[in-house]
């Protein structure tokens, strides 16, 4: 289509900001059927464009709250957008909701509201732009949606702030991996900051993936200015910088909010212009929403959610006591280990089912990448499709019906596939004949469209107390496949059973494996000696520059003291036990009883003090650097709210609770992410809150502070467009003579656009607004 990635291609610019100038107000979706031929007029003037986008940003069942039938609204959308006689692409954007676990959606619910878009529009539109996404699983969800549900090509675009992370906290480099998986037509970055400040995200994002990129900036950020929302970024500068991004590589631009006409007419002198060739070189990657993780060198893959040999865990996955497995990945996470293996097969359980159950639980808690372990191929595209991120599958064999059912899921979702040596007549007595297996896996793979560097080869151990002269074939078969350009794996702890001191052998025998060029070892990154010696092969092998991560393990190391290692280990089984570690881990369903054991000794104000506040601030300071995100930062609001239930519990029948605070999301406004981060936090903090909801009127907010009387009043938006709805709600509470503080918050404001339109306070985040609060109101 377009020459994508040969020529370079042009998109419209901003439409908010156009039917702000035009004075259209009102639900914008619902535009296309009141006002058609205003919108047309915005869709014409674009025209110099190769590519239109409909006025349906909102428009999908759990957002848009309109007047007409969806499928009404997205048809006429369509004709609309075709005014402009262009390509015409469907504009899709997220929900506005929180998808589980920090808020209520469903990843499938996410799904099905794409899906019906999909359904509805794939035979009348060119293409799909789903945009101004801040969450890496709604994204996911949406892709899948549209490829699932419709032929037409998919582009997609993410959100990222001034820390290169979105708001869920991917960086640009998991989101380019994630996207490129799924099969994206081209992938980047849109709205978010001015064209200046996107250039780092932008030369991140074509240094990690050969897929074409496309960058949408916004007109810089905007300013109040006497009630109206202004743009001060020019044209000429505007132009300079998608120039630099042109010759970075990108190959699609356009425009987003607060760029007009005037902008896209200036950068379409651009459009079929040779796009700058770049290549970028494949390697062995996986990654979670937070974590990404190339496999090379030595990385270590978690085998301690595996139930083979381990009744507790068998006796937990019956009992879908999925707790146990949390504590399990984090002490895992704490030890070391790079990746977890999960796997749930047992002959009483469904496997589809728990599978996604499962991983959708440990990925709550847990950042760390994912390896889908079954050899049922449902049950592997079940986990698969619920991974934040993109997973490694364990497994396939050298048999063609395995591979058969495996590879295209692999090729579907992105994942990298680890393939055993062996095939129907089981593991070959030679490294030669492994050898031929693993060529016949990548080959097959390839007739998939699965390249060379998304397989792993395990050149599978077997057991010194049986097969002690294929021991060391297994070690001549890793020196053999590195030569085919694929990373290798192998289940180290096999090579012992039935010998004594089986940790003397595995470590041995681990130490022998990575010199022949072994880089996943499947292992229990609990045992401090088999970790120590990954970590000490990485300084003598040249892996660990500056044997950085080697010090930084061993630094307090004494010859008669245990090594960091195995303290590291030990802090990790301490770790599921203390309630200030549980807050800080987010372990919700934890938390009340942990705090309950502590309220047997300690008064509930010490509690209070000397442990919750004390976690949760460890918590905003790590999120504040960067160290944690939004996820970890929720479930550990989430745990401390919990225990808060418990002290409340303990609480003198006349103790106050501290203030009430009233939220809302200004009208015309239906973004309410940050509010309900805002929600979960200061009741965490033990404030009692009143949440009106999104797209609430300013009357509805005065009538609940009258109703209420609280001490703070919380308002949000997100949109420029709505900022003007903050400030009449302001100037209606201050007509009502309201005492309450008025705090703002979103993010196209900061203190000075608080101040001009009338706030009390600004604060960037829910961790500042809850520390500010208890400073104001110190004796609540």
């Amino acid at each position: 289509m377009l020459q994508l990635g040969k020529k370079v291609i042009v998109f419209d610019g901003g439409f908010g900001s156009e039917l702000e100038r035009l004075g259209l107000s009102g639900i914008p979706e619902d535009l296309n059927i009141t006002a058609p031929e205003a919108i047309q007029s915005i869709h014409r003037s674009y025209s110099c464009a190769d590519i239109i986008t409909t006025d349906s940003f909102g428009l999908n069942r759990v957002k848009y709250h309109g007047a007409y039938k969806l499928a009404d609204v997205a048809v006429q959308a369509v004709k609309n957008a075709r005014a402009a006689g262009r390509t015409v692409f469907f504009d899709v954007g997220p929900t506005g909701a929180m998808l589980e676990p920090l808020g209520t959606l469903s990843f499938d619910e996410a799904y099905d509201a794409f899906a019906e878009i999909a359904d509805i529009t794939k035979d009348i539109v060119d293409g799909y732009i789903a945009e101004t996404f801040s969450d890496l699983y709604e994204l996911k969800a949406c892709v899948l949606a549209l490829k699932e549900h419709s032929d037409k090509p998919v582009f997609a675009t993410a959100t990222f702030d001034s820390t290169c992370r979105t708001l869920t906290g991917s960086t640009p480099e998991i989101v380019a991996n994630t996207l490129e998986g799924l099969g994206v037509d081209a992938l980047g970055v849109n709205c978010s900051l001015g064209p200046k400040e996107l250039m780092p995200i932008v030369e991140r994002l074509v240094n990690s993936t050969n897929v074409p990129i496309i960058v949408q900036p916004n007109r810089g950020l905007p300013v109040l200015e006497n009630g109206r929302t202004v743009y001060k970024l020019g044209v000429d500068e505007f132009d300079e910088y998608i120039e630099k991004m042109l010759e970075a590589g990108v190959s699609v631009i356009g425009g987003c909010c607060g760029t007009t006409p005037e902008f896209i007419k200036r950068i379409s002198r651009f459009s079929g212009a040779e796009v700058k060739k770049r290549t970028v070189a494949s390697k062995t990657i996986i990654n979670s929403a937070n974590v990404l993780v190339e496999i090379d060198g030595v990385k270590i893959c978690g085998e301690r959610l595996n139930p083979t040999g381990k009744k507790a865990l068998k006796e937990a996955l019956i009992s879908e006591n999925y707790d146990y497995l949390v504590d399990e990945a984090l002490k895992q996470q704490e030890a070391g280990a790079h990746l977890l293996d999960i796997n749930v097969g047992l002959p009483q359980l469904d496997e589809k089912k728990v599978m996604p159950a499962v991983v959708k639980k440990v990925q709550e808690y847990c950042d760390l990448p994912l390896q889908i372990d079954s050899s049922d191929a449902a049950a592997i595209e079940a986990g698969v499709r619920h991974v934040n991120g993109i997973p490694l599958i364990n497994s396939v064999n050298g048999e063609e019906e395995v591979m058969a059912k495996v590879f295209p899921i692999a090729k579907k979702y992105g994942a990298v596939v680890l393939g055993l040596a062996m095939d129907k007549n089981g593991v070959p007595r030679t490294a030669e004949g492994r050898f031929e297996i693993a060529k016949r896996i990548i080959s097959r793979a390839a007739d998939f469209g699965i390249q060379r560097h998304k397989i792993m080869i395990d050149t599978l151990v077997v057991t010194a107390s049986a097969e002690q002269a294929l021991v060391k074939e297994t070690l001549e078969a890793l020196r053999l496949v590195g030569t085919l350009g694929v990373k290798t794996a192998l289940g180290v702890s096999n090579v012992s059973f039935g010998l004594p001191n089986r940790p003397l052998l595995n470590r041995t025998f681990l130490a022998m494996a990575m010199t022949c060029g072994l880089n996943m070892p499947i292992l229990n990154p609990l045992d401090g000696e088999m970790t120590g010696a990954v970590k000490a092969f990485g300084v003598l092998s040249g892996d660990d520059e500056n044997s950085e991560n080697y010090i930084e393990a061993y630094k307090d190391y004494t010859p008669t003291s245990p090594s960091a290692v195995i303290s590291a280990s030990q802090k990790a089984e301490k770790n599921a036990s203390s309630l200030y570690d549980c807050v800080k881990s987010g372990l919700k369903n934890k938390a009340e009883e942990l705090c309950e054991l502590e309220l047997l000794n300690k008064d509930p104000l010490t509690v209070v003090n000397d442990i919750l506040i004390k976690a949760l601030t460890e918590v905003g300071e790590l999120y504040e650097s960067g160290k944690l995100f939004l996820p970890q930062l929720v479930s550990a609001a989430e745990a401390a709210k919990a225990a808060f239930a418990a002290v409340g519990r303990h609480m003198p029948k006349d103790a106050e609770p501290k203030g009430k605070v009233v939220l809302a999301t200004v009208k015309g406004d239906v973004h309410d992410i940050g509010k309900n981060i805002v929600k979960v936090v200061l009741e965490s903090y033990g404030y009692r809150v009143i949440d009106l909801g999104k797209d609430v009127p300013a009357e509805r907010v005065v009538e609940a502070y009258e109703e209420h009387k609280p001490i703070v009043i919380g308002l949000s938006a997100l949109m420029t467009t709505t900022v003007r709805g903050m400030e009449e709600t302001i100037a209606a509470l201050r007509a009502a003579n309201c005492t309450a503080k008025i705090f703002v918050g979103g993010a196209v404001l900061n203190a000075e656009t608080a101040e001009r339109i009338g706030a009390d306070y600004y604060t960037r985040d829910a961790l500042e607004m809850a520390k500010l609060l208890d400073k104001l109101f110190p004796t609540l």
